[in-house]
Order: structure tokens, then sequence, then C-alpha cells
């Protein structure tokens, strides 16, 4: 056995990465407890540790996908549980720790603001806290509005206003989280026909799949015409806008080609349109659904599945490889086909870290979900394109569903919650999980050509 060197500490390094992936397995464990109070469940309803675990993992990784049905297995207080949970989930646990260590009149530290740059996908520490302060304002005031609007609205629906009202928070901040609960027990299907509805979950959909930056970007512009300053809207906000609607727009028009003559036959314009548009927007990461998509035929469930690997955009409440990272990797295939060694969009030119990246991201995350999709296959007792789905959706922490989840073998929910936990903190922040804080080498080898391709 060779000695410790002298003054030499052997420990694991807890680097932020770490430490923020440490906070939400807590938090996974501390809602898992919570749900499994008595007062959290009807009588009588089944119940068991994996199941506790899973809706745990799912509402904080706001995905969706669920082992029991909520409205059958929950009480009010089980509802508000969840619903805590999915603030927890989708604002960033680091959101609201900072917002109740401020309220104690705590200073944030530099450990403090580097959690929240791992947790928010941030680049640098400057402005770290007031942003959190303009995130956690804007999606409550949203999540507000709507419930209050649905709510409203709902009144038409349920017999008394507490169920209404409840219906309509709960509703608004599974749609603002992108986190695909419902407690109808039929997502959004009862609403099939009502287009309010669909609207309006749409549009909390879309601020909650955007990006925290792109509201506060949008805040700055609507505000500085107060001020002298010249406002430009950054890079980011640029390309993770246009690439978002590009697919939600692109997605529509797919979806209807490919159901035109199918579940769209003898159905009007204006449905076709609205279901083609709302599963568009849902299926990025929301995965509340207006119909079966059981109904669908199975090129438009491989295209569903297809949106929900790209998922939402960075800094959001969305999971997948994130818009951003499609759409560089897109450039720089289309400017590498050009004999381009760099990509310029909107009048700047992308710094090549962030296309390494995008590359690196859009690799392993292919890795990762064939080898899950080829794992269930063999162990799970399912058709191989309800597999397919299902996996994309736990990835794109989407929780539209096939219908296969609570039938999964053991191994198969655990696979679901990795996935689901990797879609929450990302490809990188999982990828740095395994890194060391080593120093660079200060030295390089000769370098030399291979052949390529």
């Amino acid at each position: 056995m060779k000695p410790f060197h002298k003054g030499k500490l052997y420990r694991v390094s807890l680097t932020p990465f770490r430490i923020l992936v440490g906070y939400y397995f807590l938090t996974v464990g501390i809602v898992a407890l919570l749900l499994s109070l008595p007062a959290a469940r009807q009588e009588g309803a089944d119940w068991s540790a994996m199941d506790a675990i899973f809706v745990a993992a799912s509402s904080v990784s706001v995905t969706g996908l669920t082992t029991v049905s909520i409205p059958d297995t929950f009480t009010v207080t089980g509802i508000f549980i969840l619903i805590f949970a999915l603030q927890v989930g989708g604002i960033g646990i680091m959101t609201i720790s900072t917002f109740f260590w401020i309220m104690l009149g705590k200073k944030i530290g530099l450990k403090q603001r580097q959690l929240i740059k791992a947790d928010q996908n941030q680049l640098n520490l400057s402005g770290l806290v007031q942003m959190l302060k303009q995130i956690l304002y804007l999606i409550i005031l949203i999540e507000a509005a709507g419930a209050l609007v649905l709510g409203t609205y709902y009144l038409n629906y349920f017999s008394s206003p507490q169920e209404a009202f409840l219906q309509g928070l709960f509703a608004s901040v599974s749609a603002t989280t992108n986190a695909g609960f419902d407690i109808t027990g039929e997502s959004l299907k009862p609403f099939a026909h009502d287009y309010f509805v669909q609207f309006i979950t749409m549009i909390l959909i879309i601020l909650g799949a955007i990006g925290f930056p792109v509201w506060i970007e949008i805040k700055k512009f609507l505000f500085h015409k107060n001020t002298n300053e010249q406002f430009r809207f950054s890079l980011f906000t640029k390309i993770t806008t246009a690439t978002y609607f590009i697919l939600l727009f692109v997605g529509t028009i797919v979806i209807i080609a490919l159901e035109f003559n199918d579940f769209f036959a003898g159905k009007s314009w204006h449905e076709s349109l609205f279901y083609a548009l709302f599963q568009s927007t849902t299926m990025r990461s929301a995965g509340l659904l207006t119909m079966d998509i059981n109904e669908f035929s199975v090129p438009t469930i491989l295209f569903l599945s297809a949106l929900m690997f790209i998922g939402a955009s960075p800094s959001s409440v969305g999971g997948g490889i994130r818009t951003t990272t499609f759409a560089l990797s897109i450039l720089f295939l289309f400017h590498y086909a050009k004999g381009h060694r760099t990509i310029k969009i909107f009048n700047r030119e992308i710094h090549p870290e962030d296309i390494i990246k995008s590359l690196v991201v859009l690799m392993l995350a292919v890795v990762m979900y064939s080898l899950s999709v080829l794992l269930l296959a063999i162990t799970e007792d399912a058709s191989l394109i309800a597999i397919i789905f299902e996996t994309a959706s736990a990835f794109g922490t989407c929780g539209a569903s096939m219908g296969i989840t609570p039938t999964l073998s053991t191994f198969g929910k655990w696979l679901l919650i990795l996935l689901m936990f990797i879609g929450r903190v990302g490809i990188l922040s999982f990828l740095f999980l395994m890194a060391k804080n080593e120093k660079a080498p200060d030295f390089h080898y000769p370098k030399e050509r291979v052949i390529i391709g």
C-alpha cells in the first residue's frame, strides 16, 4: 500500500454542479416524503415507495410522467405539495432558496452565486441575484394572472368556485412550469373544443419555455425608452426566440400534413389547426394534451418525439437538448457544408467554444437517448414506438405519455427517473458532474492531421 503524501488530503471535490445535483436529490427525497403523508393521499389510494420517488422526481424535474392517477391519489393538501414541487423545479431550486435567504436578511456570497450560475446556466456571476428576483416576480405574476383568468372561466365547467379556482391555479402553474401534470384526470381533453382555454394554456406554456433571460430583455426593451441608453437584444435572445417560433410553426405544418388523411380526416379547418398548433406547442416540453396521442399515426409520433428531444430554451422551465443547441448544430452543418469554419448570424459571430458545446451536448444526448431506448426495448413489454416516445418525453421533461409508464418494470422506472433528472439539470451540468477542478495543462504535443469521413 502506497503511503499518503505528506500534507495531501484525498477527498471528493464538491464542485458547484455536484452541490446543485445534491440539492435536487435532497428536494426529490423531501417531496417524496411529503407526498407519502396520510394527509396528502386519499384513503385507499394505491401508493408505494416507487410511486413516491417517481412522482417526486417527475414533479421536481417538471416532467409530468406519473405512475398513478393524480386526482384519484392526492387530496387537496397533496395537490398543493405538488404545486410547491413544480415551483421549485420550474423556477429552480437556487431561485427559491435565494429568495428565502434574502427574506432572512442574509448576504448572498460567492459560493451561493456560483450555485445560482450553475442552476440558471449563466455565463458570469454579475447581476445574478437581481436576475433571480426578476424571474421570481415575473413567474408569480404570470401564474397568478393565468390562475385568475382560468379559474374565473372554469366557473362554467365546475360546480363550485373552490373547485374551479383550484383547477385554474393548478392548470396555470402546470402550464407555466411546463410540468404536464393535471388534476382533471384527462389532461386538457375536456377542453378539446374550447379554444379559449387552449389559447391561454399555450400562452402560459410559451412564457415558461421561451427562457427567463428573454423575459428580462423584453422587460428592459419596454422600459428603456425612459432612459437615454440604446437597447439591443442579445444574440442569445435572437437565436432562441427565432428557433422556438420556427419550430412551433414548422411543427404545426408538419402535424397537419402528416395527419391530413388520418386523424384530421373529416374535421373542420379550425379543429385541425388547433389540434396541430396545441400539440406542436405542448410537445416541446409541457406535455398537456387535448387528445389521445395513440390516435396519431406512427410518423407523427416519431416527429413529436423529435420535438420533445429538442425541448425548450436554455434557462427556462423545459428540458431536452434546448433550442440553442439544435440551432447551433444545424447552423454549423450548413456553414461547414459551404466551406466556412465560423458561424455568422444576426451580424455577430458565434464563439467557437459555444459551437463545441452544442455538438458535445447533441452527441452525448443522442448516445444517451439511443442507449435508453435499447435498454427499455430489452426489459419492457411494450411496442418500440411507445418506448421511443416515452423516452423522449422523459428526457425532454415533457410528460406526454402513450400510457406505458405505470406498467414499466422497476428498472424502466428508474431509467426514466434518471432521464428526467438529466433533462432538468441539463446535459452539460450532468457532464460537469463527473469533471474535476483540474488545472489546465501548460504544455502541448505536436499536432497531426487524421483522415475523417
